[in-house]
């Protein structure tokens, strides 16, 4: 049997999603509380998108082979008692050998959130990024723009990015203010390692009035690391979840997609 599994997590503790020697990540705290509940020495998952460390999943998806006969939502609360307080399985379904949680997708999705104040973050410190200088919405959406459809984004790549190509189509990206808190969503068919990162970077220094809209395309067309802002911050990068056709009948939020500004 193939099972399909909803994870939200805090990024802040961990060293990303995907396992490293130490155990210190999301994946292998959730392969650890699969055994433990199964009774079974390991389970492999495969997970639809990889995020980095002080990065969190609201709708992270998963899946694995099993012949253990459990009711889903055995598999929701029996995993989630052994999981910590910052990990928890959200939803399971059972799915057909043909569903990948990465393959099938169409498309994933990601949002940042950042606060606009002059003083740090406390209370919501880890969970949202920071700038301390006023924002400037036109110009940030004027540099966005540049950025819709498919492109070459080696600008936006990290030097450690494993993916086979740089192009990438960005679906939409979409910025809005709610008080002191700005949100900016992303959808594309697949994403580079600190691609969305490396965009942040640069639409805040758009939106401080450091460089002009039109610089957002000079970068692009640029194909070069140098030439973009630095890598922003990861703490306020949530990772949405992948799209999935219909026909696979799997959620596509969680309760905390209303808990997100």
């Amino acid at each position: 049997m193939r099972i399909a599994l909803g994870i939200s997590y805090h990024g802040g503790a961990y060293q990303g999603w995907q396992s490293q020697p130490g155990g210190q990540t999301v994946q292998d705290r959730l392969e650890a509380a699969l055994a433990q509940f199964a009774d079974v020495p390991h389970i492999a998952t495969l997970c639809a998108g990889r995020t980095d460390a002080g990065v969190h999943g609201l709708g992270q998806v998963v899946h694995f082979d099993t012949t253990l006969n459990r009711a889903m939502n055995s598999w929701v609360r029996g995993t989630n008692r052994y999981l910590p307080p910052d990990i928890a399985v959200q939803w399971a379904s059972p799915v057909p050998e043909a569903f990948h949680a990465r393959a099938s997708a169409v498309a994933r999705r990601y949002a940042y959130v950042l606060l606009e104040s002059p003083v740090r973050p406390s209370f919501e410190t880890g969970r949202v990024g920071w700038v301390f200088r006023p924002l400037d919405e036109a110009a940030m959406r004027a540099a966005a723009a540049h950025l819709i459809g498919e492109h070459d984004f080696s600008s936006f790549r990290a030097a450690q990015c494993q993916a086979l190509s740089p192009i990438k189509h960005l679906r939409r990206l979409d910025i809005r203010r709610r008080g002191a808190y700005w949100r900016f969503d992303f959808e594309a068919n697949a994403f580079l390692h600190h691609m969305i990162r490396n965009i942040m970077g640069c639409l805040v220094a758009v939106g401080q009035g450091l460089r002009s809209p039109d610089w957002m395309a000079e970068v692009r067309d640029a194909r070069s690391r140098e030439t973009a802002a630095p890598t922003f911050a990861p703490d306020g990068l949530y990772f949405l979840g992948p799209v999935y056709e219909a026909r696979w009948g799997l959620p596509d939020t969680t309760p905390g997609f209303d808990w997100l500004p």
